[in-house]
């Protein structure tokens, strides 16, 4: 059975020790050693990175009392010195422990228990027994949790007996029967739990929460411990000052500006619609003076969605087919009335593997799109073709 030392002290960070043995498995390399900090996957926290020799651990996997350690090759000899990426495992710690007192918080100010955790690379999770978080009660959460980091509440953990278990107040009984570990932060919560931990709510550094959303009958909250919370401050610090020199105002007005931005432009582009549809108007009766079998034009500077506004004016006014082609955007339409004997998306189905071309559509109407213009054009060039012949 390997020896686990992040049982004893999370803060391990060197240390010397043996190579049990070495197995080679199809999906790599794997050491055990005599005794290890390497925390292993489990309990909603990831596992350990670091090296055993200089020799990257890729993964850590505990099965029974064995901690296995996936390596990038094997290690010569059997003298082992392990080091642990101490600012992913404090992370890890800092997650944690605010994951823990976060759970805390929740149920004893809102009866909230949380069901499950998550702890991910960019984000933590907790989901909690509740569909009644409404933002009043999530600032008064957030405020707690803060206040007792700021108390700077001891985190202890040990192990205990089933009858020392018996006499704690859990709010979660373990799924284990024996080799019992408590993580309790004084005054607050006794939890059973293998994780890593900080010494003291003070390490967490802050707890921020970012937003919630519903899961089944229970609520998902999002949260920040330490410096992740700090990284995710600087950033928003950052688009605010750039938000800030962009409008060139200071922060307390940045929302004024914004709002009467999306004024500005909803009106520019209403304004800009009207002489759209002045000019698709223009370009209509151009094209169905000068069309005889088929309407087709080419484009460079119009998107897929305005040569399909212009094709369904122009289906109103003639049962011609329409073809148009956008070299801004590799697309081609095509569309009709409905009183023309092809149908768009058959038509589309049928030949556009010819040009290498995706798309698809209705009877009165398709498009499709090219990897080049060359390939759009030549798709262009042969439908016109031939609906010039028909």
């Amino acid at each position: 059975m390997t020896k686990k030392l992040y049982y004893d002290s999370a803060y391990t960070k060197e240390w010397q020790t043996t190579i049990r043995e070495k197995i080679e498995r199809e999906d790599g390399s794997y050491v055990l050693l005599e005794e290890t900090a390497f925390y292993p996957h489990g309990g909603g926290q990831p596992c350990d990175a670091g090296k055993i020799n200089g020799i990257p651990v890729l993964d850590v996997i505990l099965e029974e009392d064995e901690v296995f350690h996936k390596l990038d090759r094997m290690p010569d000899g059997l003298s082992a010195t392990c080091q642990i990426d101490w600012q992913l495992r404090f992370d890890h710690m800092q997650q944690h422990s605010g994951q823990h007192l976060l759970s805390a918080v929740c149920r004893d100010l809102f009866e909230a228990n949380t069901v499950s955790f998550h702890l991910g690379t960019d984000y933590c999770t907790i989901d909690v027994e509740t569909l009644d978080l409404e933002p009043r009660k999530l600032a008064a959460i957030e405020f707690e949790v803060n206040r007792n980091i700021y108390e700077n509440r001891a985190i202890t953990s040990y192990f205990v007996s089933p009858e020392k278990l018996a006499q704690l107040p859990l709010v979660k009984q373990p799924k284990v029967t024996k080799n019992i570990r408590i993580v309790e932060i004084a005054d607050i919560e006794y939890n059973a739990c293998g994780g890593t931990h900080v010494k003291s709510t003070g390490e967490i550094g802050m707890i921020k929460l970012l937003k919630t959303e519903k899961q089944k009958e229970n609520t998902r909250i999002y949260f920040l411990c330490g410096f992740r919370a700090l990284a995710e401050f600087n950033e928003n610090v950052r688009i605010l000052g750039t938000l800030s020199a962009k409008f060139n105002t200071g922060k307390d007005e940045i929302m004024d500006r914004i709002e009467k931005w999306e004024h500005d432009h909803k009106q520019v582009q209403t304004e800009l619609n009207v002489l759209k549809e002045k000019l698709d108007d223009y370009l209509a009766d151009g094209l169905l003076a000068e069309s005889k079998d088929v309407i087709s034009q080419q484009f460079v500077d119009k998107s897929l969605k305005d040569m399909q506004s212009l094709a369904t004016k122009l289906a109103s006014r003639t049962d011609l087919p329409i073809l148009f082609v956008t070299t801004m955007e590799n697309k081609v339409v095509l569309a009709h009335s409905g009183n023309y004997s092809s149908a768009c998306g058959a038509y589309f189905k049928t030949n556009l593997g010819n040009f290498q071309g995706k798309g698809g559509g209705s009877d009165k109407m398709a498009q499709a799109g090219f990897a080049s213009s060359e390939e759009a054009l030549a798709f262009y060039r042969f439908a016109e073709e031939q609906f010039r012949g028909n």
